[in-house]
């Protein structure tokens, strides 16, 4: 069984390396779900490890319901993995009914040419993760990163064990979402072939009484844009 090691940094992907981990999925901002990480992060890991490494590519945080100009970053920033030497893609879009966008999601498949690639826990999304395994596998797609539509994978693991049957050896079915020492084993016996974790811990940043967060847009599912409105009477009175 491979393990992948979900890294949101160049010292978490080192220690996956030294650890013996089979793979990293490259990301940045693992308390947000994950985002793309930037160009310098990519380049540093892979021009200086070993470690095969897929990059995630999410613009933003939040839904995965991605305007044009969201999914033209997105399309830069495959072929700027590519250009740097990433080995896979790990990405994904919904329609505004949580069903896969499929036509998108197919154009990023081809846009990652001979990369394998991986449909991101939006999956988990999906109002039916049957319908939705069948379509990912018609499109191309290489694998499906789930928690079996559930929040973490002990949750789904009646699912994930569905999943894996349905999938029949034509697309990687890849629990992940609280993969741990004490679960892994049960996913191993029963034939999966690859789990995804961070297997992280925690240490405690430097503190200040400014923050420079706000944790009630994320908690709301909220999307801040600029506003044109707003700019121009700001500028108005300047």
């Amino acid at each position: 069984m491979k393990l992948e090691i979900c890294a949101n940094s160049f010292e978490s992907a080192l220690a996956a390396q030294d650890a013996g981990a089979h793979r990293i999925e490259l990301c940045q901002e693992l308390s947000l779900g994950g985002i793309t990480p930037s160009h310098g992060l990519i380049e540093k890991v892979l021009q200086e490890l070993e470690i095969p490494v897929f990059v995630l590519i999410r613009p933003r945080s939040g839904d995965f319901m991605y305007s044009e100009a969201e999914f033209d970053v997105m399309s830069r920033d495959i072929a700027f993995a590519k250009a740097q030497g990433a080995q896979g893609i790990v990405s994904g879009i919904l329609n505004r009914d949580f069903t896969i966008d499929a036509e998108r999601t197919k154009q990023l498949i081809a846009e990652c040419g001979e990369l394998p690639f991986t449909f991101h826990r939006a999956f988990d999304w999906t109002p039916d993760v049957f319908e939705a395994l069948e379509l990912l596998i018609n499109i191309g797609a290489t694998r499906v990163l789930t928690a079996g539509r559930n929040a973490n994978v002990n949750g789904g693991y009646k699912t994930l064990l569905e999943l894996q049957a349905a999938a029949r050896n034509r697309i990687v079915i890849l629990p992940g979402g609280g993969i741990s020492i004490d679960n892994v084993m049960k996913f191993k016996k029963e034939g999966f072939s690859e789990v995804h974790g961070s297997l992280s811990s925690s240490t405690l940043g430097y503190n200040h009484v400014i923050k420079m967060h706000s944790l009630a847009g994320h908690e709301n599912n909220l999307l801040q844009t600029s506003n044109v409105s707003k700019i121009k009477a700001l500028l108005s009175r300047l």
